[in-house]
């Protein structure tokens, strides 16, 4: 959920605008993205929109936000080609500037002038990005690791890191996801080795899951594929499009020799490898309909293999579970990178974070894109790195960066903002508290029939939700119409005409029976008709 901004002279450049995703503590919410409030108020002085690379913790916000923004969109080639693919489903296609940059290339956005450092990730074209106002300049890493043979995308410039280094670095804002993790994050070359062998040790249809977007992964699975005789086909329709995209850009030639899912549901089960979305337990996903015998094309059999070849991203551990648990009821091998070299990760391991800070030697480091025990490691890595100073931030901290110069000055509102069906709603507020709080604790509707003197006239109806299995309610309804009745027949006569006083006595009794008698606080809601 990566969202950046950067201003001087009055003026803002945002940087990346991604999502993340939603778990069992977000009912009804699977998109989740960062509250833009502060930067929609000053959308006048938002120069543009820059992304380092085409991910959906960079991009995936884009569609949502952008139409309060109305910006300039930059961003190379094949990351901005995956922008569009995703606008045009909102028809916002032709009404988006997106400005194409040169990878490796420079630009000029307001007071900011900027270059994009080429670097090695797991999506083609991914870019550091320097920064220099009148004040300094400040690298922006993005996402990043250093792969000596990528197999997809050029090598990270390491001389243009050198050369920024010795021109001299205010400040680094840096990647910390894989802080925590020793040596070096290994090379994709090394997983495409171990698909070449470990193919050749299943005798059935080979099933294997990965993010959509990992293009370098493709080409890995493909080329191992093709070394044992045996064809591919994508299931899933965000892979279908990104493969389509980077075989345009050139990436991905051996896009045209895919089957469709039915062509490779009519071959021989021994000469098919399915690349399917899912990695991540996603329900509406093609791994988990097959898993659940609901895909319109795609059927296995027992003794077929899956293979997740992917990270597990915290928070997302127990519908993986789910989902693998499916998978081996059913009878399929499962092979994860626990069990065989068929992950690297996409990002920088310490061995690598310190290279950086060799090569490019800035006066501060601000650990980001991580959780606080990711950015205490990187913080310590630099500290052993002798780089003079560290900064850790927190979201929505104003910093304050010149030469010689670094403090906290403020804090802007900041927070998430979920996609609940086509509505964005604030995570804090009264709609995703009241959903969460339900999906606990159930719901109470009681609905109150008095007269305009106070008196009632009519017997409490009251409807449950979540709260009793279906058959069981009648008791508990009596009881709670009881407490009702009783609730505001205990009330001051003259307080029986207010509406909110009633409504407020009966909501409270509702929930301290319930909290005595079954242990929960629902959400209540109280009607009230006036008649007479």
């Amino acid at each position: 959920m990566n969202l950046n901004l950067y201003g001087t002279k009055g003026k803002w450049l945002m940087v990346d605008c991604g999502i993340t995703f939603g778990d069992e503590t977000t009912p009804g919410i699977e998109i989740i993205m960062p509250d833009i409030s502060f930067i929609i108020d000053r959308r006048d002085d938002l120069a543009g929109m820059v992304i380092t690379h085409g991910h959906e913790d960079h991009i995936g916000a884009i569609e949502h936000l952008w139409p309060q923004l109305r910006c300039p969109v930059y961003a190379t080639k094949f990351t901005a080609d995956l922008i569009r693919s995703k606008l045009s489903r909102l028809d916002l296609k032709n009404h988006v500037k997106i400005i194409e940059l040169p990878c490796g290339g420079t630009f000029e956005i307001g007071p900011f002038q900027g270059e994009m450092i080429r670097i090695t990730h797991s999506i083609p074209e991914s870019h550091m990005l320097a920064l220099t106002t009148a004040h300094g300049r400040v690298l922006h890493t993005g996402d990043w690791k250093l792969d000596p043979d990528p197999v997809v995308g050029d090598l990270t410039d390491e001389k243009r890191l050198q050369q920024l280094g010795a021109e001299g670095l205010m400040a680094l804002i840096g990647d910390s996801t894989n802080a925590l993790v020793p040596g070096r994050s290994g090379s994709e070359r090394g997983v495409q080795d171990s698909f070449n062998e470990l193919f050749g040790t299943i005798k059935h249809r080979i099933v294997l899951t990965c993010f959509a977007s990992n293009i370098a992964r493709l080409k890995s699975i493909t080329a191992a594929a093709k070394k044992h005789g045996r064809y591919v086909t994508l299931v899933g329709r965000s892979l279908w499009r990104n493969a389509e995209i980077a075989e345009d850009c050139g990436y991905l030639p051996e896009f045209n020799d895919f089957l469709s899912e039915n062509e490779a549901m009519l071959s021989p089960r021994n000469k098919v490898v399915m690349i399917c979305t899912g990695c991540q337990g996603e329900a509406r996903s093609a791994l988990w309909r097959i898993a659940v015998d609901d895909h319109p094309e795609v059927e296995l059999q027992q003794g077929d293999t899956v293979i997740f070849s992917s990270r597990d991203i915290p928070g997302n551990e127990k519908a993986i579970a789910r989902l693998q648990n499916r998978l081996i009821a059913r009878g399929l091998r499962l092979i994860t990178e626990s069990q065989a070299h068929v992950h690297v990760s996409g990002h920088p391991a310490q061995e690598e974070l310190a290279e950086l800070y060799q090569w490019t030697r800035p006066n501060l480091i601000l650990p980001v894109h991580g959780e606080a025990r990711h950015q205490m490691e990187h913080a310590r890595i630099a500290n052993e790195c002798q780089i003079p100073h560290t900064l850790i931030p927190s979201n929505g901290q104003i910093i304050r960066l010149g030469p010689g110069v670094h403090e906290i000055v403020g804090e802007v509102p900041h927070g998430r903002l979920g996609l609940d069906g086509k509505t964005l709603r604030k995570l804090d507020g009264d709609v995703a508290k009241n959903r969460k709080k339900m999906s606990y604790n159930g719901a109470v509707v009681i609905t109150l029939v008095m007269d305009r003197r106070g008196a009632v006239v009519q017997n409490p109806q009251v409807s449950l939700m979540g709260l009793t299995d279906d058959g069981t309610s009648a008791g508990l309804d009596g009881d709670l119409a009881a407490v009702a009745h009783d609730a505001i027949e205990a009330m001051p006569k003259s307080t029986r005409t207010d509406d909110a006083a009633v409504k407020h006595t009966v909501a409270q009794a509702t929930r301290r029976f319930l909290q005595e008698t079954r242990g929960k606080k629902p959400v209540t809601d109280v009607h009230l008709v006036r008649v007479g």
